[in-house]
């Protein structure tokens, strides 16, 4: 996840006019069956996440709609008690260390990689444990990767979020929530100025009134089907009320406060696999704890109750 919660975020980050820059993805490849490619086969990797994490929870949403668990296993960080050099910590674990790898943060695979790397260590992190290596922390294509890539370890009749003739409508879509609402509410959290706070605050609910006249009209963001999109623009929404509204000072309104958007997150959340992935108690941990109440103290609200109605 692009974030220090020690610091909030990293110095490399931060621009010259108080805007947050998030950092960028420092390993990648390719997966399949060209030369240089990796391979795409079963029990070979494994994914480390934070529940709390956006950019986790849609991987683990993706990989549980399409039985990506059985092949690619999975290893949870912690996302409170973070050391601000060593990262995210395996204190879920017995011997607070991952069980597969043996490693106790995850800065530890980092560094296994590239004994130099220096910038902050993010989730979700693909490791090849063939190599003990990082096969890839590209926490934006991450989802696509594993609708598109790994596609021959789907489970039979898996839905297909990413669908070939839809992908240009998808890319497009997914780059502005991105943009304006996934990195937005960062963008506005994160910032040190007043106007970059203010310009990314009128971004952000300016895009959320364009998605709330939408909803109005369409039950999904592209063409008439579920796809990643849709869990992109979830897993914001999921945190909106109880950690973006207060902690990043996203208060203009509520998501509860849209209502067709309020609907729409709501559908989304009735799917098994969606619902099975979102940890709301999570989510307020960490975002909290990235505030650093002195006194440890995490808000009893809001009521988490509506989400079942």
């Amino acid at each position: 996840m692009a974030l220090d919660v020690s610091m909030k975020v990293a110095r490399h980050e931060m621009g010259s006019k108080g805007e947050f820059d998030r950092q960028k993805s420092s390993f990648t490849c390719s997966f399949g069956t060209n030369p240089g490619d990796l391979p795409v086969v079963s029990g070979r990797y494994r994914m480390l996440v934070v529940d709390a994490c956006p950019w986790c929870h849609r991987t683990l949403a993706v990989m549980k709609l399409l039985g990506l668990e059985k092949h690619i296993s999975i290893g949870k960080a912690s996302s409170v008690k973070v050391d601000k050099k060593a990262g995210w910590p395996f204190s879920l674990d017995p011997n607070h260390e991952d069980p597969i790898l043996g490693i106790k943060h995850v800065t530890d695979i980092y560094l296994a990689t590239d004994p130099n790397y220096e910038k902050r260590s993010t989730v979700p992190v693909l490791v090849d444990l063939k190599t003990g290596k990082i096969a890839t922390n590209d926490f934006y294509n991450m989802t696509k990767i594993l609708e598109c890539d790994f596609k021959p370890l789907h489970k039979e009749g898996a839905v297909d979020l990413y669908p070939k003739e839809l992908e240009a409508d998808l890319d497009h879509i997914n780059q502005i929530i991105y943009d304006d609402v996934n990195n937005g509410v960062y963008k506005t959290g994160f910032a040190t100025s007043q106007e970059a706070y203010e310009h990314n605050y009128d971004r952000l609910f300016n895009r959320l009134d364009i998605l709330e006249d939408f909803f109005g009209k369409h039950e999904y963001l592209v063409g008439d089907r579920f796809t990643d999109a849709d869990i992109r623009l979830f897993v914001t929404l999921a945190r909106f009320d109880i950690a973006y509204y207060t902690v990043f000072k996203c208060n203009r309104n509520l998501l509860v406060q849209f209502p067709n958007l309020w609907k729409y997150s709501k559908k989304i959340y009735s799917i098994p696999e969606i619902r099975e992935t979102t940890n709301f108690e999570a989510i307020k941990r960490m975002y909290w704890n990235i505030e650093k109440d002195p006194f440890g103290i995490v808000p009893k609200g809001p009521d988490l109750s509506c989400w079942e109605e």
